[in-house]
């Protein structure tokens, strides 16, 4: 959701090519919440099995396209709900910035949830049915994180929700699919993951503390308050680095994982950004240094995890 101001100005046209506006809708920038767990699940796997090819792009266009369609759901619902207008900060707003069509929007993220139910079914077939009741799962939550009655999205869960679905669930998943086990160690390298998919959330809830408020939403963020939510997101870094370090110590994984602290500055950076701003628009490169920090962080991990396999 975007931070909004008041307006009763009416759809207008698009401003923008129509491919670059659905390209926006998907809102790109989270979609590493989809990659990378794929990424770093079938790396813990190559470590004692033969990596399916196939199974691990059918398992990455599948995580991507529930991301995607749990993001246009979002943009669907906020427009329902009066959430966004012609002001809202951010990428989302598009219904009502360019003018696109709200049952299209839906339709195109209901169509995104067909395909992965297709891929899902490949999935299953060379793997295990079980795969496709969790798969479910994962579906639903991404549609009910702003769609149903009481949407996930305007409740302190958002971002435990979030972790477990994208972190821990796709990252075991990935995992299980190449190797039909699940081990401790995988459980273990998804927790981080897991809160860093959490502080993407939690980020662009501090940026929309305010506008949430007036719309009657009880995230995390408002709970704790602006200062406290910046505590808590910069908490969520230093406890997803020292994960690491614990893990290497306990012998879990092999000290290439200590790769991941090249990520450090965009952590400092996201966490400093939101330090002493109110704006949403000022914030916005603090919500993107989170994203990246994400994004670099599971890059790194996933590297760290290939390397100590090849050497």
């Amino acid at each position: 959701m975007q931070t909004q101001i008041p307006t009763n100005t009416s759809p207008v046209v698009p401003k923008r090519p129509h491919w670059k506006v659905w390209w926006q809708l998907t809102r790109p920038h989270t979609l590493t919440a989809g990659f990378v767990p794929v990424l770093i699940g079938t790396a813990l796997a190559i470590q004692d099995h033969k990596i399916d090819s196939m199974l691990f792009v059918a398992m990455m266009l599948a995580s991507l396209l529930i991301q995607a369609a749990t993001n246009m759901f979002n943009e669907y619902y906020d427009f329902k709900r009066g959430l966004d207008n012609e002001e809202s900060v951010g990428i989302g707003g598009a219904i009502v910035r360019e003018g696109i069509s709200p049952k299209a929007v839906m339709g195109i993220a209901l169509a995104l949830y067909a395909i992965s139910v297709l891929i899902g079914v490949y999935i299953c077939m060379e793997s295990s049915w079980w795969i496709a009741a969790i798969g479910v799962l994962c579906m639903a939550a991404g549609y009910l994180y702003t769609g149903g009655p009481v949407p996930i999205a305007y409740t302190p869960f958002g971002e435990i929700v979030a972790g477990f679905f994208m972190g821990v669930l796709i990252i075991l998943i990935s995992f299980y699919i190449q190797s039909g086990t699940v081990t401790t160690t995988a459980v273990f390298v998804s927790i981080p993951i897991a809160i860093l998919v959490g502080a993407i959330l939690l980020a662009n809830n501090i940026r929309d503390l305010d506008g949430d408020k007036e719309y009657g939403r009880k995230t995390l963020a408002i709970l704790l308050g602006r200062k406290g939510a910046i505590y808590l997101l910069a908490a969520m870094f230093v406890t997803s680095y020292a994960w690491v370090v614990g893990l290497i110590a306990a012998g879990q994984v092999s000290f290439w994982l200590l790769l991941v602290f090249l990520s450090v500055p965009k952590a400092v950076k996201a966490t400093k950004g939101f330090i002493g701003k109110t704006a949403p628009i000022q914030m916005m490169p603090a919500m993107k240094a989170t994203a990246q920090t994400n994004t670099i962080f599971g890059f790194l991990l996933s590297f760290g995890l290939f390397i100590s396999y090849y050497l």
